[in-house]
C-alpha cells in the first residue's frame, strides 16, 4: 500500500520511485509481451545459441530487458536472407502486385509508375489493410511501431525475411568499405542503441550469422542497475557493429562508454547526422560511420559516409523528387522525396511521400544520389529584410561551426532562437545573425540528448 505524502513535505526516495512508476507505460513493462518459447523464436537454435542466451540474460550488468524477440527463421530462410532480393524486373512485378491491392481497387489506367497517385503516412494510418496484399503470408508477419515525427503512431507489418535481410545489407555495406565483418565467437554481432526514458530493449540471436548475439540497448541511466552497469555490459559484449541515432551515438562518446567499445563500423539513422558528430565518431573509433536515410515504412533508401549526397542503395527502391502537384521537378531542383519500396512483401508501397526534402542528382558510375537532404519539412526562415532563407543554409553554418545537433525556431513575430548541442556558440550566433539579418538567441547544451527525447524538430517556423 502506498503512503500518502503530507502537503508541504519533500519527496523522499520512495515517493520518487512511486512518481517514476506512475509514468511507466504498460507496453514497456519487462516481459509484458513475451509469448513465444525460445525454440519458436529461433527454429534453428543450437546448444551454443542456448548458452549465449543464458549467459547474457543472467549477466550481472544486464539491463532490464523489456521484450523478448527472435528472428523466427527456418533453415531454408536462414540461407535465403543472406542474399539480396534480385532486382531485374522488380518494378514491373511490384506494380502488378500493387494493382491488386484494395487501395487501388476501382482505379483504371495504372499502367506506368507515373499513373499511380502518391500516398502518404496519413493514408496508411487511415487504412493500413488496404496496402497489404490479399494473398500475403501472414505467418511471416511481425509488427513494428513507428511513431513518426509528427504523431500518428502506426503499426507496420514487417516480413521476417525482410527484417533479417536488413542485417546482411549492413554487413554488405561494411564489407564494401573494406572491413571484413565475420562472426566472432567472443563478440556481439550488433548492438542498436537508443537513449530515452522508456524504450523497447531486448536480447536476440542472429540465426543467419552463426547465432551470434545482438541486442537493443537503452543508454538512459534509468535502464541500468547502477551507474557503471552500462559501460561494463558494453565492454563485455564488445559489439562488432553499433547502430543508433545521433542522440544515442553522441551519448556513446561519454567518458565511461568511449573506452568500452571498439566497433568495426557505426551506423546512424532515424535522424539527421551532423557532419561534426560524424567526424567525432570517426576519430573516436577509427572506423567508417554510415549515415543511412530511410523510414520504417520504406526501409533503407540511401546512405553516405561523407558530406556528399546520399547514394541511393542498390536494392528494390525507386526514388522520385516531386513538387506539390505530384509532378517531377526539374533535374537537380528541390522537392519532396517520394519512394517506391519493394523490399517488404507485406507492405508494397508505390510513390510514398516521405515528407522529406532534397534534390535528386547523378553520381559517378550511373548511381543516383539525394543531395541537400533536410528531412521532414521544407522549412523557410524569413530574414529581417523579407528574404526567404531555406533551412539548408542554416544547416551549413551550424555544421561549419561544430554543432552536433540543434533546434532553431522562428516565432510569429520573427524573433529567432537556437539551441545547439556542442559547437562554437559565439561563431554560430554571428553566422546566423549575418544570415538572417537579426540577432538570434543562442543557447548551448552539451549533448544531443539535451535537445529533447525522440526526434526533436531541427527547424520550426511558427
Amino acid at each position: 500500500m502506498r503512503r500518502k505524502r503530507r502537503r508541504g513535505t519533500p519527496l523522499n526516495e520512495t515517493d520518487d520511485a512511486d512518481a517514476r512508476e506512475s509514468l511507466t507505460l504498460g507496453e514497456y513493462a519487462p516481459g509484458a509481451a513475451a509469448v513465444l518459447r525460445d525454440e519458436e523464436r529461433w527454429p534453428t537454435l543450437d546448444d551454443e545459441g542456448r548458452a549465449q542466451l543464458a549467459r547474457w540474460r543472467q549477466h550481472p550488468d544486464a539491463p532490464r530487458w523489456v521484450h523478448a524477440t527472435g528472428d523466427r527463421l527456418t533453415a531454408e530462410q536462414v540461407e535465403r536472407v543472406r542474399h539480396p532480393l534480385p532486382r531485374d524486373g522488380w518494378l514491373d512485378e511490384h506494380l502488378a502486385t500493387a494493382r491488386r491491392l484494395i487501395r487501388y481497387r476501382g482505379m483504371t489506367g495504372l499502367e506506368r509508375l507515373e499513373d499511380f497517385p502518391t500516398v502518404s503516412r496519413t493514408d496508411l494510418v487511415d487504412d493500413l489493410a488496404g496496402f497489404v496484399p490479399l494473398d500475403a503470408d501472414l505467418d511471416r508477419m511481425l509488427h513494428g511501431t513507428s511513431s513518426g515525427s509528427t504523431g500518428a503512431a502506426l503499426l507496420i507489418p514487417d516480413d521476417v525475411e525482410e527484417v533479417a535481410r536488413g542485417f546482411h545489407l549492413l554487413a554488405d555495406l561494411v564489407r564494401g568499405a573494406g572491413v571484413d565483418w565475420q562472426p566472432d565467437a567472443g563478440r556481439f554481432a550488433l548492438v542498436n542503441l537508443v537513449h530515452q526514458s522508456q524504450a523497447f530493449t531486448y536480447l536476440s540471436l542472429v540465426s543467419s550469422f552463426s547465432h551470434r548475439p545482438m541486442a537493443r540497448l537503452n543508454l538512459h541511466p534509468s535502464a541500468w542497475r547502477d551507474a557503471g552497469s552500462r559501460a561494463r555490459f558494453l565492454a563485455d559484449a564488445d559489439p562488432q557493429v553499433i547502430s543508433g541515432h545521433p542522440t544515442s551515438l553522441d551519448e556513446l562518446l561519454s567518458s565511461d562508454l568511449l573506452p568500452a567499445v571498439r566497433p568495426l563500423a557505426v551506423f546512424s539513422g532515424a535522424m539527421a547526422l551532423a557532419a561534426p558528430l560524424r567526424a567525432r565518431l570517426e576519430k573516436a573509433f577509427g572506423c567508417p560511420v554510415f549515415d543511412v536515410y530511410g523510414l520504417h515504412e520504406t526501409r533503407p533508401i540511401a546512405m553516405r559516409t561523407d558530406d556528399g549526397p546520399f547514394r541511393v542503395l542498390d536494392r528494390r527502391v525507386h526514388v522520385e523528387v516531386l513538387g506539390p502537384d505530384d509532378r517531377p521537378v526539374a533535374e537537380g531542383e528541390t522537392g519532396e522525396i517520394v519512394v517506391t519500396a519493394g523490399e517488404n512483401a507485406l507492405l508494397p508501397l508505390v510513390r510514398y511521400r516521405t515528407g522529406d526534402v532534397g534534390r535528386l542528382v547523378a553520381l559517378p558510375g550511373g548511381a543516383r544520389g539525394i543531395a541537400d537532404l533536410e528531412g521532414r519539412a521544407h522549412v523557410v526562415f524569413r530574414a529581417s529584410d523579407g528574404r526567404a532563407v531555406p533551412s539548408v543554409d542554416l544547416t551549413q553554418q551550424l555544421q561549419a561551426h561544430g554543432a552536433r545537433g540543434w533546434a532553431v525556431e522562428q516565432a510569429c513575430d520573427g524573433t529567432l532562437s537556437a539551441t545547439i548541442a556542442g559547437g562554437d556558440e559565439r561563431a554560430i550566433h554571428r553566422a546566423l545573425h549575418a544570415l538572417l539579418g537579426q540577432p538570434v538567441a543562442v543557447r548551448r547544451v552539451e549533448r544531443v540528448g539535451d535537445l529533447g527525447e525522440g526526434k526533436p524538430r531541427r527547424y520550426v517556423v511558427r
